[in-house]
């Protein structure tokens, strides 16, 4: 999401920026009519409209109005105005550095023939003060059956934030706490007067500046922006134990991502992948497939209607089928991973079994009531 500086919000109501309260009031009850969800069922229409009541409740309002002016302009400390090269956030053009990736701060590639990601989303940078845990990095490492067995040692370089040099992590160079934030109130929340438009009354959305927690950065910091935390290249050396299997985790205490304002970071999660004890689509989907199909052959063990049987044949078959099609692995850890998948389909196929026989139950009853 991006933060209250980010957004040109006399561009979002197609206004001049010296334009009139009234000019102001007119914009936005035009592009709200055409916007509003009651009235436009384009699948954007609503976050639109919400973009634009956002707009209009800070620039109708003259207090609100001049705080933004002054932070779009670089008045406000830590914010980069027109003239900064790195945007109006302080820092990557006020994008997310990672939008490309999902959240990866992987996507410029590394020669270590494993996958990143990241848990939960990075915000962008703002004044908001929004302590939180930093997101764990999590890095796919696959090794061959020799490899998994005997251990290995693995050197890895890696982007991830860090906590900011320069203020500490706190967000804020001269100031140790944070502030209510002035354009809410410290409620988090902003109320828009719609009663121009359809009649309708004030509607609350999450403030802009504070992005919903009340508080903000009283200086942000010139380096992070106010985040407590900047993009830098890390290196870990992960030591894989011996007799390592599929799926295992060897974790990385305080290696992840830098909390934001001052919170812990998370930890660098190396996850083991071994490809002969790895299921594909098709097996996996085999051992679903047997297990989803058992229950219907218990419940219609004694039901002597050889359609049925055939039916139930042709699916287990199937199953099977696709469970050895690619090949028989002798594997522990692939037979543990096949029973999960069969335990998986065995339990949803009860509870459609049960609804079945539910159905069923009560089509001879009601039979039964008519004909007497």
């Amino acid at each position: 999401m991006a933060s209250m500086n980010e957004k040109d919000y006399y561009a979002i109501l197609g206004v001049e920026k010296d334009a009139s309260t009234d000019e102001i009031r007119r914009a936005f009850q035009k592009k709200a009519r055409k916007l509003h969800p009651d009235v436009n069922k384009a699948p954007d229409a609503e976050e639109k409209f919400k973009e634009v009541s956002e707009a209009y409740a800070v620039l109708s309002d003259e207090s609100k109005r001049k705080r933004y002016d002054a932070m779009r302009s670089g008045g406000f400390p830590g914010y980069g105005g027109p003239q900064s090269p790195y945007g109006s956030a302080g820092g990557y053009g006020g994008q997310d550095p990672f939008g490309d990736w999902g959240g990866s701060p992987f996507g410029w590639g590394f020669p270590f023939g494993g996958g990143y990601s990241t848990r939960g989303r990075e915000r962008t940078k703002s004044r908001s003060y929004n302590p939180k845990v930093g997101a764990d990095v999590v890095y796919e490492l696959n090794l061959d059956d020799k490899q998994a067995k005997e251990g290995c040692r693995r050197g890895v370089t890696y982007q991830r934030f860090v906590s900011c040099g320069t203020c500490g992590g706190k967000g804020s160079v001269e100031h140790d706490h944070a502030e209510t934030c002035p354009t809410c109130g410290g409620s988090g929340r902003i109320g828009v007067d719609l009663g121009i438009l359809f009649g309708m009354g004030v509607m609350e959305m999450e403030c802009p500046e504070c992005e919903g927690t009340g508080k903000v950065v009283v200086d942000p910091c010139p380096t992070c922006g106010g985040s407590g935390r900047n993009l830098s290249a890390s290196e870990v050396v992960i030591e894989v134990p011996a007799n390592s299997h599929d799926g295992d985790e060897v974790r990385i205490k305080g290696m992840g991502n830098a909390g934001t304002n001052g919170k812990e970071a998370g930890d660098f999660v190396c996850r083991v992948g071994v490809e002969s004890e790895r299921l594909n689509q098709r097996q996996a989907a085999g051992f679903y497939t047997v297990g989803f199909i058992l229950p219907f052959a218990i419940l219609f063990a004694f039901a002597g209607n050889p359609v049925l049987w055939i039916l139930i044949g042709v699916g287990l078959l199937a199953g099977l089928f696709n469970m050895f099609r690619d090949g028989f692995i002798a594997s522990k850890r692939w037979w543990r991973n096949g029973l999960a998948s069969g335990i998986n389909g065995f339990s949803n196929g009860i509870f459609v079994a049960f609804i079945l026989l539910m159905f069923m139950s009560c089509s001879t009853l009601g039979s039964a009531g008519y004909r007497g």
